[in-house]
């Protein structure tokens, strides 16, 4: 926790947004998105395209970006003999072939012990609890000289956070991973990163911005609301992250800005700081928490989505735009009809 400022409230982070204005589906085109631009030096407030973000880089900047690829994965089903059943499993991590941590939905109908039936042959059984919030451990079963990796994959919907109520065709799950994702391990997307296509990161390095990738796996403590209102209590949830050399040499060889794409790309360079502007390459675990009053050493601009009320993703981009501004922006992007969370629209804060 770094330099929370006094009297901040977790109320203070809350706005009201009607469900019509999460988006339930990805636009056709990833970049045709709209984007808030937040120029902080003006304390102005402009309305672009996404297709603009390159006006608003320049020779020298480096572009940050999440390489991190999502391996969740979420399975509908019914216990036997109860047909009219819906039991959502969201698969975050495998442990070993056909054994997977998940968090599970209704909790109470998936007592360690109980077995859950889904499409294809597939069932899991309920080992144990693995903690009071959904968390289960499931032993994956199926049909006998198959591989049971293929069988979930075969059945699984695209893991969407579960705002989300709109299940995206088999044949558009990668509309659901960024054009970059290389690096296997997210339980979600990091959404900032889904308004590029290779077109536009190709007319940004021809302008001579320079790329880094780095790796964040995103955890499902990202989908967790803060339950305190006094924010210094919240405790943040430990992610896996990686630096290598080469993204630390470019960002240390910046001649210009450097500009994070998303909360998770800034995370991981603020981790990875050593000094201002200077990163480390490293892997490990960050449970950096990025609230108003925090100093930052690395980031200069961020690109983003507009975030839930309450969360730490709202509280990290009011450390950098300032928590005023940002209920400015958010006002004003209701107002504009802007869409919001992970298929919504983006922000780029300058």
């Amino acid at each position: 926790m770094e330099n929370i400022l006094p009297n901040l409230h977790l109320s203070d982070f809350d706005y009201p947004l009607p469900a019509d204005r999460i988006a339930q589906t990805p636009l056709d085109q990833r970049d045709s998105s709209r984007l808030l631009v937040l120029d902080r030096a003006e304390h102005s407030l402009t309305h672009r395209r996404f297709t603009d973000l390159s006006e608003y880089l320049r020779p020298g900047d480096v572009l940050v970006l999440n390489d991190t690829r999502v391996t969740a994965q979420r399975l509908f089903g019914a216990r036997a003999g109860h047909p009219d059943e819906r039991l959502e499993a969201f698969l975050t991590e495998r442990v070993a072939d056909g054994l997977w941590q998940a968090l599970v939905r209704p909790g109470k109908k998936w007592l360690p012990g109980s077995v859950v039936e889904f499409a294809g042959g597939l069932s899991a059984e309920a080992l144990e609890r693995t903690d009071e919030r959904g968390g289960r451990l499931l032993r994956f079963s199926g049909p006998e000289g198959v591989y049971i990796e293929d069988v979930i994959a075969e059945n699984a919907q695209a893991p969407l956070p579960p705002y989300i109520q709109t299940l995206l065709p088999p044949d558009n799950r990668e509309r659901y991973q960024t054009v970059y994702a290389d690096q296997g391990g997210s339980a979600a997307a990091p959404t900032a990163g889904l308004h590029f296509t290779p077109e536009l990161l190709a007319s940004i390095e021809a302008c001579g911005v320079k790329i880094a990738r780095v790796t964040l796996h995103v955890g499902m403590g990202t989908f967790r609301p803060i339950k305190t209102d006094d924010i210094s209590a919240h405790e943040m949830h430990a992610e896996r992250y990686t630096v290598s050399e080469e993204a630390a040499e470019i960002v240390n060889s910046a001649a210009g800005r450097i500009f994070a794409v998303g909360t998770t790309s800034a995370r991981t360079l603020e981790s990875a700081a050593i000094g201002p502007r200077r990163i480390a390459a490293r892997e490990g675990e960050t449970s950096l928490y990025v609230t108003p009053g925090y100093e930052f050493q690395v980031v200069d601009a961020l690109v983003t989505n507009f975030h839930m009320p309450r969360s730490t993703l709202l509280l990290l981009v009011s450390a950098l735009a300032g928590t005023e501004f940002i209920r400015q922006a958010y006002r004003a992007a209701l107002e504009g009809e802007y869409r919001f969370l992970s298929f919504g629209d983006a922000m780029l804060i300058v």
